[in-house]
């Protein structure tokens, strides 16, 4: 499922216009950022959390010269499914 389909199907589900549905996706997706970027985390009961992790400093090699380097440490966005989505995976 893409963006617009998505947008499609919670202006469907939501009795909402497209434009609406719309933007009220683009107002979840900015949210969620707006609170990974100050740090904090979003938990959606049933559903998941995102949350921010940071990947420590660690050496790795060069795959076309075999040398070996630094890569740097990081912070990356992350998803842990809740219960009720792995159940309806299930």
């Amino acid at each position: 499922m893409n963006k617009s389909a998505l947008i499609d199907a919670i202006a469907s589900h939501a009795n909402l216009t497209k434009a609406d549905g719309g933007r009220a996706l683009d107002a979840i997706t900015h949210s969620i950022q707006a609170a990974l970027k100050a740090g904090g985390s979003v938990a959606l009961v049933g559903f998941g959390t995102f949350e921010v992790k940071e990947r420590a400093e660690r050496s790795g090699r060069n795959p076309q010269t075999g040398e070996a380097i630094t890569i740097a440490a990081a912070k990356l966005p992350s998803f842990k499914a809740g219960k009720g989505l792995k159940d309806a995976v299930q």
